[in-house]
């Protein structure tokens, strides 16, 4: 095993490391299927080669040249290298600032194994968000960040180091983007075909911008949802004997099992992989699993009964059980689910983020793989046949929500009933979960603020969610009703976090806060790293899904209603106002959870070191991150509330001050923190 000195060594040339291959023990990546040109083929060898000596060239031209033509890309797996992939402690990396090692972290983390959904393939989750494109790629940046000093910057285009280049200390230590094409060419053949020639990459949201937790993240922006659900459309948060089904238990939808029992209600998750579906259940996240839909419905109806939490897992597709769960319903007039969701990764349908219903998963491997053309027509008739038992459920009292994972854009796409008519572009038949649930969050303010305790020790981690949640409290006590909901919520979960065995791969915490919540808890991380009562640096980030971070016309952004919603100017000046606001890295990304060409979003990572320094970065920082979505949501009238944002913290409203005061108002008050 290789330790971190030599990991960040640079490229291993002389000699080479052998080609070990794929790893049987793990799980992969699909086949890819890009259609090149002999030509093209050629082109993304030379791109390959470009990070090499031109006396390797001939070793590793038939090597790559292979990959391509069975993987349908280039990963360079000779260059994996033998390591335990995990977060490392911060000070075990060979670095010149800590900035870089932050860095290395975090990438590190991304990879895992246990947090990782194909770690070979450098994917994170959802199918395709990759870290890097390549294996050579990953040993060239740690190379770069080893090297780093403060007076530079480490630029990133796609998964490729572009270099170091000279900067101020007060410069971002990375610049990252991925997948920046031209508008008119962002669509998902060209992105097939870009990646494959190793010029462009689909980062997802926190993958390729190093800033992924594990399945934390969403368990508890899930389970904030099922809360904030039954409040809307079943009148009580109290879920007990409700019944939730859905599907996915692979990256983050794995995380939907744990968020339905900490909710209180019944969780019902398909997953048609065997494998992500043990990996929950070993980790404790999933109670129960099963392969009969005899029992699953058995099992459903006694956990209703008795109002027992419960996490089942169906080891099946998920349109077989909507199929048998409208059928229990007409056979007995009982209709055992309450809320309806999906979590599939419909943003790559073709590309193992959809199983149709009408192959097994092995067989569903082998035809995207040699007949995309009929696989896709597949997709296609599994979604209308999914869609049309929903719609009959529904019909027959079950709430439905999108979880913007594009699962009602693609079901359109495909034919399915799924229209609204007289909506507007981004309004289907059934809403998604930000027009109806989360979108009302962020127009509060409120979204996803996550740490990292570089220490790696659960110690540090406990002591900042005790931090987290006194600041919470403290606020709280001065808040408006609806605004406290939200406060009181996240105080419950991050004062129980810690006995849900939520960490996996890095000490992380995440808790959904307004822009006063943020800095003051950022600010108080950082007074208790410079007493030593923390006792390494804390990186803190969040997710992209949030405020101000993503335009996400069919997500984030789909309960923008003054025609603004297919912009993108806000993800854009949240990346270029972080960026020269302090944060230590910042990323910029076309694609995300909805797909390639349906997103922009930018997200960063900034460390907190105790210092003076750390904490102004973070003050100017965090009110951008989120006051510059405040401003456009309350511009665009997110709500029908009248500008609930405004009420956060200081009761102002846009009939008693201009929005320009009002935003003066808040960042006033805030940098008070």
């Amino acid at each position: 095993m290789l330790n971190l000195k030599d990991l960040c060594s640079g490229l291993p040339l002389d000699p080479m490391p052998p080609n070990r291959g794929r790893d049987p023990s793990m799980p992969h990546a699909p086949v890819r299927t890009p259609i090149l040109t002999p030509e093209e083929e050629r082109l993304a060898l030379r791109n390959s080669l470009r990070y090499f000596p031109p006396t390797h060239h001939n070793h590793l031209a038939s090597e790559f040249a292979q990959e391509l033509r069975q993987y349908g890309h280039i990963y360079m797996y000779r260059f994996c290298p033998p390591v335990h992939m995990r977060a490392y402690p911060i000070d075990q990396y060979p670095c010149r600032t800590p900035q870089a090692a932050s860095i290395m972290l975090m990438i590190m983390n991304n990879l895992d194994p246990a947090v990782a959904q194909f770690p070979q393939e450098l994917v994170t989750y959802g199918g395709n968000g990759q870290v890097f494109s390549n294996w050579a790629q990953f040993r060239l940046v740690m190379y770069y960040l080893s090297e780093m000093t403060e007076e530079q910057t480490l630029v990133m285009y796609s998964g490729h180091p572009a270099g170091l280049f000279p900067s101020l200390p007060s410069s971002p230590r990375a610049i990252i983007t991925n997948g920046m094409v031209i508008p008119n060419y962002s669509s998902r053949e060209q992105y097939e075909k870009m990646f494959a020639l190793g010029v462009s990459m689909y980062g997802q949201m926190t993958a390729g911008s190093y800033c992924y937790i594990g399945p934390q993240g969403i368990v508890h922006g899930t389970m904030l949802t099922v809360l904030n659900a039954g409040r809307r459309y079943l009148g009580s948060d109290d879920l007990r004997g409700r019944v939730l089904v859905t599907s996915g238990l692979g990256g983050m939808s794995g995380a939907q099992a744990k968020a339905a029992v900490i909710a209180g209600c019944v969780g019902v998750i398909a997953e048609v992989d065997a494998t992500p579906l043990r990996k929950r259940h070993e980790q404790g996240w999933l109670m129960e699993v099963t392969s009969d839909i005899e029992h699953c419905i058995r099992r459903i109806r006694e956990a209703k009964r008795s109002k027992t939490p419960l996490s089942l897992g169906y080891h099946g597709n998920v349109v077989d059980l909507w199929e048998r769960l409208l059928k229990e319903y007409e056979m007995t007039d009982e209709l055992l689910v309450d809320l309806g969701s999906d979590q599939t990764s419909l943003h790559n349908p073709f590309s193992g983020g959809y199983y149709p219903v009408q192959l097994s998963f092995q067989q569903a491997n082998q035809l995207m793989a040699t007949d995309p053309a009929h696989f896709k027509t597949m997709v296609h008739e599994s979604l209308c046949r999914q869609v049309a038992a929903i719609n009959k459920l529904s019909e027959a009292g079950m709430f439905f929500w999108d979880y913007g994972n594009a699962f009602l854009l693609e079901a359109q796409r495909a034919g399915a009933a799924v229209q609204k008519e007289g909506g507007g572009a981004t309004e289907f038949r059934y809403p998604s979960y930000v027009q109806h649930i989360m979108g009302d969050i962020f127009s509060l303010g409120f979204g996803p603020f996550r740490w990292v305790c570089t220490s790696g020790d659960s110690r540090d981690l406990a002591l900042t969610d005790d931090i987290a949640a006194t600041v919470l409290e403290e606020i709280s006590a001065n808040v408006t009703e609806r605004v406290q909901q939200q406060y009181n919520d996240n105080i419950r979960w991050i004062r129980e976090a810690g006995k849900h065995s939520m960490v996996v791969g890095s000490q992380a915490r995440i808790l959904y806060s307004d822009q006063k919540g943020r800095v003051c808890i950022a600010l108080a991380i950082n007074k208790a790293i410079a007493d030593g009562r923390v006792s390494a640096p804390v990186v803190i980030s969040r997710d992209h899904h949030d405020v101000s971070g993503t335009d996400s016309p069919f997500r984030e952004t789909s309960n923008v209603y003054d025609g603004s919603a297919f912009c993108a100017d806000m993800a854009v000046q949240n990346f270029v106002g972080d960026a020269f606001r302090g944060a230590t890295w910042v990323s910029l990304h076309n694609g995300g959870g909805v797909g390639w060409g349906e997103v922009i979003n930018g997200g960063f990572g900034l460390l907190l070191d105790g210092s003076e320094e750390a904490a102004k970065r973070a003050s100017l920082m965090l009110n951008w991150d989120v006051s510059n979505g405040d401003n456009e949501r309350a511009e665009a009238a997110t709500s029908h509330h009248a500008l609930p944002w405004l009420d956060t913290t200081q009761s102002v409203y846009v009939n008693q001050l201009s929005q320009k005061e009002a935003c003066k108002t808040l960042f006033t008050v805030d940098l008070l923190c």
